[in-house]
């Protein structure tokens, strides 16, 4: 039998848990780990993806990290598939605005990517978010808000098929999830109360596409005691705003 699918899917996989681990690598047991992928058949593949420039391994620490080809197939794809522009003047907005970090995300599938982040001027920050990073439907602001918005009959067989209790602990569960998305569905954005990391607050607004379906995420991370009520309604109605605006723009995407 071909097996020429599964080892494109087992590469996929590990590149997209690889960029979700940049800048700082990962090591062949953690992307082992964190793909399910057998150790063995996970070096034999990072070994063959090196050897096509897609991945290189640091001589000291020996992690992988992304290599240079990457890069390359990532900018030939621009033309076709950037749409940060658009989205660089509201996340630089909300930033200047806010002092907080801003950040544009796009949904993948049953996730989301981080595209964006532009650090405010208060000077402390959280390092939750950076671009690249992946997290599903669900977790973090920016997931949160795109799965609220998602239609009823999606969000619900989402909800009913995934179990995101493993990895990100009881507060994920699906019963939890749904009350976080009815709160969502009333107030119209986000907000993450330091679920992935105590004490580092994230608040996210969806941005529809033309069909009126949620594809991107405006967000913003930051201390509990910046982004807590009472300046939380307020940091919610600025982000929804933003958001609004956005949509607009995102029109031929």
């Amino acid at each position: 039998m071909d097996q020429g699918p599964s080892v494109i899917n087992r590469a996929g996989v590990l590149l997209r848990a690889l960029a979700a681990r940049e800048p700082d690598g990962a090591s062949t047991t953690v992307l082992a780990d964190a793909t399910a992928i057998p150790r063995p058949t996970t070096h034999r593949l990072l070994v063959a993806l090196a050897g096509e420039g897609l991945v290189e391994r640091d001589q000291v620490s020996a992690d992988w990290h992304l290599g240079p080809e990457c890069f390359l197939l990532g900018a030939a794809a621009t033309t076709r598939h950037d749409i940060t522009p658009a989205a660089r003047e509201s996340v630089r907005r909300i930033a200047h605005e806010t002092g907080e970090s801003a950040f544009f995300s796009v949904r993948r599938g049953d996730e989301t990517v981080c595209l964006l982040r532009e650090d405010g001027s208060f000077p402390v920050r959280s390092h939750v978010l950076h671009e690249g990073i992946r997290f599903p439907l669900g977790v973090a602001s920016a997931g949160l808000t795109v799965l609220a918005f998602l239609p009823e009959r999606e969000r619900q067989l989402y909800l009913s098929s995934v179990d995101l209790t493993e990895r990100h602990g009881p507060a994920h569960s699906p019963g939890s999830l749904r009350e976080r998305v009815a709160v969502v569905r009333a107030t119209g954005y986000a907000v993450n109360a330091g679920l992935i990391v105590e004490g580092s607050w994230g608040l996210g607004a969806a941005v529809f596409d033309s069909q009126g379906s949620p594809r991107w995420a405006l967000s913003i991370t930051g201390i509990e005691s910046r982004l807590a009520p009472p300046r939380q309604a307020e940091l919610g109605r600025m982000l929804m705003d933003e958001a609004h605006a956005l949509t607009g723009r995102m029109g031929a995407y």
